[in-house]
């Protein structure tokens, strides 16, 4: 029972110290993340930090692993309610358009491409298997619109990119010029997208 609890105790420390970094990492990216400050934060030692990771690499990757999981369940998993087809399609990219405003002060995931891109290791493969699997969660939305007959049969892997470039779009210039102005131009450009791609167009 003591080591269930010191267990259990551990692993809320844990989630803890990853929801404190995952707000630092929105500000200064992954790469900015330190352990000090860190410590300092949610009051510990560095010694009591590195004792529940390994690594600083291991603290980044548990940060981007925890950023990919809120992700996916404000984005897909929150859609998923809704019919198959074009009803989800546009409820994933309407939730990912929302994600722009509560990532307003800096999304990891987004950061993790520009710091990582071209630096090999673990740190950008799995920053790389995140993209994966995203992009496959689009193709598979998009095929099911096709499926539906929502929209008319086409590449889905160009379909995926298209779609991934709005949202993207969307969050730097939120970033720059404010996320309702943003908001407008991401919900014409989906809107544009989905009449030029549906089956009369």
């Amino acid at each position: 029972m003591n080591m269930l609890t010191a267990t259990q105790k551990g692993a809320a420390t844990r989630e803890v110290i990853i929801d404190q970094a995952y707000d630092m990492a929105r500000q200064t990216g992954l790469e900015g993340l330190s352990i000090g400050p860190l410590a300092q934060a949610v009051g510990m030692s560095k010694s009591g930090v590195f004792a529940h990771f390994g690594s600083r690499e291991d603290l980044q990757l548990a940060v981007l692993e925890s950023a990919a999981i809120r992700f996916g369940q404000a984005v897909l998993i929150a859609a998923l309610k809704e019919p198959r087809g074009l009803p989800r399609l546009r409820a994933i990219m309407r939730n990912w358009f929302e994600w722009g405003r509560m990532a307003a002060g800096g999304c990891v995931l987004v950061g993790s491409v520009s710091e990582y891109d071209d630096r090999p290791g673990p740190i950008r493969d799995r920053v790389q298997q995140n993209e994966r699997r995203w992009r496959t969660e689009l193709q598979r939305a998009a095929q099911l619109a096709i499926d539906a007959g929502h929209l008319r049969d086409g590449d889905t892997d160009q379909y995926a990119f298209e779609l991934y470039a709005i949202p993207l779009a969307m969050l730097h210039e939120a970033g720059l010029f404010g996320y309702e102005r943003a908001r407008r131009h991401g919900d014409t450009a989906l809107e544009r997208w989905i009449a030029a791609h549906s089956p009369t167009a």
